[in-house]
């Protein structure tokens, strides 16, 4: 299990930067989080706004209020992209995935 404060510093980097590489563990409990805050943005209300800097920074809220929603606006759902890789971690082996908005 991934701890809450953990999983809203990955969501912050990857909405900042769009594309993050990470394990895939990770990435699996990544991708719901991120969804709903995408779909909250693009509800365009106070309401909404408010839910998204309770769960994030004001940077990245903005991020997903004013760019990232309005590009998904006719999209029901399916934001992120999981692409495995053949890699793993030297460490630990996990296995390595990278984790991206869909254009």
């Amino acid at each position: 299990m991934i701890d809450k404060a953990f999983l809203k510093i990955l969501a912050n980097n990857l909405i900042l930067r769009e594309k993050i590489e990470t394990t895939e563990s990770r990435a699996k409990a990544l991708r719901p989080f991120v969804e709903r805050l995408v779909s909250y943005g693009k509800k365009q209300n106070l309401a909404a706004y408010r839910l998204l800097l309770k769960k994030m920074t004001q940077v990245a809220s903005d991020k997903v209020y004013y760019e990232l929603a309005p590009r998904y606006k006719e999209r029901p759902g399916g934001y992120l992209r999981i692409i495995k890789h053949s890699l793993t971690r030297k460490n630990d082996g996990a296995k390595l995935v990278t984790v991206e908005f869909v254009k």
